[in-house]
């Protein structure tokens, strides 16, 4: 999507006029709403706890005086009773006169760094588009009924997102998302053996669908800096030893050293931290 976004006011990644969104619209019967924004809470919190989300509150947003919006009396007081359901046992506030004019929606809210807040995450009920559009389903009783199209967004726009995330972490990305999750060094890039253990580990690593590459350009000391620098969260360095023996020295991003280990075990620690998306670097 694409914003005429004055100059003055863009910011970072924060404020873009570029914006690629995460969104979707579902469909579906006005009963069926409390069920279908539960599931959505549940998809939401999930994707929070993977990215390393930290929510800074939940708000409700309603109909307020003086303002126009579509749908009759009896949808939106239905809609506003469904979504306060959905949010039961969820502290949250209640914002009167944030309401899109086609529906109440619930926003999941954040902090940045300079303490300013905005919405990440958003679930909308819409009586608008499916009017508009004349959409209609057959219901049980055979009768011809508009649904509702519940618009949801998991975590907003991939800018916006990404802003917050870089912020939140300090650039550590959690290793299931981190650009490069491993870099190979070997200790002498000139030596046969350990050039080739360096590389096969590199190109397993990535039938592995891990995100990897091999540095041999410089000193080992300056190439470890420039890991550290780059926020890799594994290291794995390649000497005479390691050569001979078919392991890999694992350094962790986080200063910890697992020790020696074969390539195969190696590979497997990461894989598994990668795929079950934990923040921490062992599984």
């Amino acid at each position: 999507m694409y914003r005429a976004e004055r100059s003055g006011v863009l910011g970072g990644l924060s404020r873009v006029r570029a914006i690629s969104l995460n969104d979707a619209h579902n469909f579906c019967a006005l009963e069926q709403v409390g069920e279908e924004v539960a599931v959505i809470l549940s998809l939401i919190r999930e994707a929070h706890a993977a990215l390393g989300v930290r929510p800074a509150g939940f708000r409700l947003s309603l109909r307020g005086p003086g303002q126009r919006y579509v749908g009759t009396d009896d949808q939106w007081r239905r809609a506003e009773e469904l979504l306060r359901g959905a949010l039961a046992g969820v502290d949250f506030v209640e914002a009167p006169g944030d309401a899109a004019f086609y529906g109440p929606k619930i926003d999941i809210q954040i902090v940045d760094a300079a303490g300013r807040e905005s919405t990440l995450s958003t679930v909308q009920l819409d009586f608008d588009k499916p009017e508009r559009f004349d959409l209609s389903y057959v219901d049980a009783s055979g009768a011809r009924r508009r649904p509702v199209m519940v618009h949801r967004s998991l975590v907003g726009s991939m800018e916006r997102l990404f802003a917050y995330l870089i912020e939140v972490h300090q650039g550590d990305f959690p290793p299931w998302y981190a650009p490069v999750q491993l870099v190979v060094l070997p200790v002498d890039p000139g030596d046969a053996a350990q050039a080739d253990v360096a590389d096969r580990l590199a190109r397993d690593a990535v039938a592995l669908g891990l995100r990897a590459e091999v540095d041999g350009g410089g000193s080992l000391g300056a190439r470890v800096r420039d890991a550290a620098r780059r926020r890799v969260p594994y290291v794995g360095v390649i000497g005479a030893r390691e050569a001979a023996h078919g392991s890999v020295a694992l350094r962790l991003r986080d200063g910890r050293v697992p020790g020696p280990l074969p390539v195969s075990d190696a590979l497997a620690l990461v894989g598994a931290v990668v795929a079950t998306r934990s923040a921490d670097l062992l599984p």
